[in-house]
């Protein structure tokens, strides 16, 4: 049995070898719908990947926050805070999975220069560990990041755009205008650090980061907002919520991805662009396959009665030509994953840029992931959709009758 497949298999082999042009052309055209689902694919994994760090980034693989803050609206500020937050932090320290424990304050009130108010929206933030956390998603863009020295008096980093609005700049004074715990107004004189960009515009012009003790000077309280919890890898954010959710109740934690509605938003969107671009692709693949084996079959009409009357039943030459389309589509989709290999190295060196989506001010580098398994699915779908289209077309013509196919012009 064995040796019969093997035989079959070397006979199909060398029948697409017997019209190399034609089989040429099959593959190159199979090879290109595979490296562009490849190239693709990997484009969109890459932008999951990216989205997935700034999303993480900026609030934790994990958010601690009272169940009260993340379900419902506050009437006063800190109404649904974090007392106690250092207890808090030694317990979440003592996983040697956690890397950074951060406290956050959110806050929103008025800043002004003395002739102009303008909305804010702050975060009191640790500013030792804050911006290493941040990394390539909180750019500076003039003066220096926050003051660890708190002798030196508060100071706070503004948005980029809220800069340019209050025509401040490193160096320049302001107030902080906020309402505290109690309701009462308070006030707080700063001195811009730094001025930075998250690449939002929508962000950069109320955006305002200051020091925890600044923050909670303003409000008058202890209390934090929430706390977000850096894992050394992203891959045990489920894990470490399973086991650190007893620990902290009756507090309550999240993930990153629960709070990442914009990741959210645009995977389900590029997995529906990508997906329909799939499917496309892969129609065509099997066009371009059953064209082929069309032509082939039509060429052999006569090598197919021959076979038959020397007593080769339909379905050894359904199988055969099942194998040359296999072949083909394996061939092709093997080319495809090295093109898409290729391109992956090539957008390494090239130093493109994509210009900026939708509501952001700065592009990205284009690159692509290239992804191994998506790179076996798509072999394995292009062989397998070529072979069905193959067997298709050869299923048809072997029904003609003998006499038929031997008399074929």
């Amino acid at each position: 049995m064995t040796t019969s497949l093997i035989r079959w298999i070397r006979f199909a082999l060398r029948n697409t070898l017997r019209n190399r042009r034609r089989s040429l052309a099959t593959v190159t055209l199979t090879a290109l719908g595979s490296a562009a689902i490849l190239v693709g694919g990997g484009f969109a994994l890459y932008t999951y990947e990216s989205l997935q760090q700034a999303a993480a980034r900026d609030t934790g693989h994990l958010i601690v926050a009272t169940k009260d803050f993340f379900d419902r609206e506050e009437d006063t500020p800190m109404q649904f805070g974090i007392e106690h937050f250092d207890q808090l932090r030694d317990t979440l320290l003592a996983h040697r999975e956690v890397r950074y424990v951060l406290p956050r304050l959110h806050f929103s009130g008025l800043i002004s220069n003395g002739d102009k108010s303008v909305v804010m929206i702050g975060s009191g933030v640790d500013p030792q560990a804050e911006f290493s956390v941040r990394g390539p998603f909180l750019q500076l863009k003039a003066g220096k990041l926050l003051n660890e020295d708190a002798a030196k008096g508060p100071d706070v980093l503004i948005g980029a755009d809220l800069a340019k609005s209050l025509k401040a700049g490193p160096g320049s004074a302001l107030t902080l205008l906020g309402s505290t715990t109690a309701g009462a107004l308070n006030a707080v004189d700063v001195k811009v650090r730094g001025v930075v960009s998250s690449g939002v515009p929508d962000i950069d012009k109320r955006l305002v980061l200051t020091s925890l003790a600044t923050a909670q000077g303003l409000l008058a309280t202890d209390k934090v907002s929430s706390v977000g919890v850096y894992l050394a890898d992203m891959e045990q954010t489920a894990t470490l919520r399973a086991k650190l959710t007893p620990q902290i109740a009756p507090l309550a934690m999240r993930t990153w991805e629960e709070e990442a509605f914009f990741y959210k938003a645009v995977r389900g969107l590029y997995d529906r662009i990508f997906g329909g671009l799939g499917l496309v692709i892969g129609l065509i693949v099997v066009g371009v396959v059953a064209g082929a084996m069309a032509m082939a079959i039509v060429e052999r009409t006569r090598e197919i009665g021959t076979l038959r009357a020397m007593g080769t039943s339909p379905w050894q030459l359904v199988r055969a030509f099942a194998i040359e389309g296999a072949a083909l589509g394996a061939a092709g989709g093997l080319l495809g994953a090295l093109v898409a290999g290729g391109v992956t190295i090539a957008l390494m060196f090239a130093g493109l840029q994509m210009p900026p989506p939708p509501g952001r001010s700065v592009g990205y580098p284009l690159f692509i992931t290239f992804s191994p398994e998506l790179a076996l699915i798509t072999l394995a779908a292009v062989s397998v959709l070529a072979m069905i289209s193959a067997a298709v077309v050869a299923r048809i013509a072997v029904k003609k009758p003998i006499v038929e196919a031997l008399g074929h012009v």
